[in-house]
C-alpha cells in the first residue's frame, strides 16, 4: 500500500487550507512597506527624534532609579533601595503624592468638562465671534505674566484685592496671608490651574467640533433624536472621539505635573509642604540635591501613573455613545 500521511486540522482553520508560513507572511509585509516607503520615509525625522529625546530618557531613568547617582560618581547598582526609601522612609513624598492625587482628581474631570462646554458653546458662536472668544479663553493658558496678577489678588497686606475687597465688605478685620497660611495654600493653587486649563485640549475641542459632519443631525432628527443632549451624546460626541482622547491626555497630564503654579504662588518650599507635588520633589532631588537615583525613581514613579490614569480615562471613552 501506499504511504499515506494524515493530517489533522488545526484549530481555527478550515478544512482543506493550510496555515501561511511565516516565510510568505514576512515577504507580505516587506511587500507592504516598499509600497508605503514614502510615507515611512517622511517619518523618519520625527521618529527618530521622539526616539531619541523621549523613549531613550524614560529608558535611562528606568535603569538610573536602581543605583545611587550623584552626577559626580559612576552610577552604583542598588537595587530597590530608592524605591523603598521613598515609600518608606520619605514623609514629604507621600505628602506630594496625595496632593498631586488630589491635584488630579479635582483639576482633571473639572478643566476637561469646562474645556468641553466652553468650546461646545463657541463652537455655535458666528465665525468672527468665534475666532475672539476662542482667543480669550486660551489666552490665559499662553500668558507669561499670569501668576503675577494672582499675587497681587492674594497679596497678604490690606492692598491685596482679597483682602481689600474682604475688609471694607467687613467680613474680615485683618489681612490674611493667603499664600503664607496652610489652609489656604491648596484651594489656591486648584483655583489657579482651573483658570489655566483651557489650554492644548480646549483647542482640540474647537477643531473637533468643526469637522463633525452636519448631515449626521438631519439624519438623526429622521431616526428620532429630539434634543441636543441627544445630539450630544449620539451624534457629537462619537464623532470626535480622537479629540475627546487627545483632550483626556493632555489634560491628565497637565494636572498630574503641576509645579509652576505651586512653586511661583506658594514658594519652593511651600508652608509646612502644603503645595508640594511629585514634580516639585523630583526638581528638589534632581537640579539641587543632584540625587539623580533617587529622582529618576520619583520620575518613573510619576510616568507610570500618568499612563496608567489615561489609559483607564481612555477606556471610559471609547463607551461614549454606547
Amino acid at each position: 500500500m501506499p504511504n499515506v500521511t494524515i493530517t489533522k486540522d488545526r484549530p481555527g482553520t478550515a478544512a482543506g487550507k493550510t496555515e501561511p508560513r511565516a516565510s510568505s507572511w514576512r515577504a507580505l509585509k516587506l511587500r507592504e512597506i516598499r509600497a508605503h516607503k514614502h510615507s515611512y520615509f517622511l517619518m523618519m525625522p520625527y521618529m527618530l527624534l521622539f526616539a531619541l529625546f523621549t523613549v531613550l530618557p524614560v529608558l535611562m531613568s528606568l535603569i538610573i532609579s536602581f543605583t545611587y547617582f550623584n552626577m559626580l560618581e559612576f552610577p552604583r547598582f542598588i537595587g530597590w533601595q530608592n524605591y523603598s526609601r521613598l515609600f518608606l522612609e520619605d514623609d514629604v513624598f507621600l505628602i506630594a503624592l496625595k496632593n498631586t492625587i488630589l491635584f488630579a482628581a479635582i483639576t482633571g474631570p473639572i478643566s476637561y468638562l469646562a474645556c468641553f462646554v466652553f468650546a461646545w458653546i463657541i463652537n455655535d458662536m458666528r465665525p468672527k465671534l468665534r475666532a475672539f472668544m476662542t482667543l480669550v479663553f486660551y489666552a490665559p493658558s499662553i500668558s507669561g505674566n499670569v501668576f503675577f496678577l494672582w499675587q497681587l489678588i492674594f497679596s497678604g497686606d490690606r492692598y491685596g484685592i482679597a483682602n481689600g475687597f474682604l475688609i471694607k465688605m467687613g467680613i474680615i478685620l485683618e489681612p490674611i496671608l493667603w499664600l503664607k497660611t496652610e489652609q489656604y495654600i491648596l484651594p489656591i493653587i486648584i483655583l489657579v490651574q482651573l483658570w489655566l486649563s483651557l489650554g492644548t485640549g480646549f483647542l482640540a475641542f474647537i477643531a473637533g467640533l468643526q469637522t463633525v459632519d452636519k448631515t449626521l443631525y438631519e439624519a438623526g432628527a429622521v431616526d428620532g433624536i429630539k434634543n441636543r443632549w441627544q445630539e450630544l451624546w449620539f451624534i457629537t460626541l462619537p464623532s470626535m472621539k480622537p479629540q475627546l482622547m487627545f483632550g483626556a491626555v493632555i489634560q491628565l497630564t497637565a494636572s498630574l505635573a503641576v509645579a509652576d503654579v505651586s512653586i511661583f504662588l506658594a514658594g519652593f518650599p511651600s508652608v509646612n509642604y502644603a503645595a508640594e507635588t511629585i514634580v516639585t520633589h523630583l526638581i528638589d532631588f534632581g537640579t539641587i540635591r543632584f540625587e539623580m537615583g533617587f529622582a529618576s525613581a520619583i520620575a518613573t514613579v510619576l510616568f507610570i501613573l500618568m499612563v496608567g490614569t489615561n489609559l483607564a480615562v481612555q477606556r471610559l471613552l471609547r463607551r461614549v455613545g454606547e
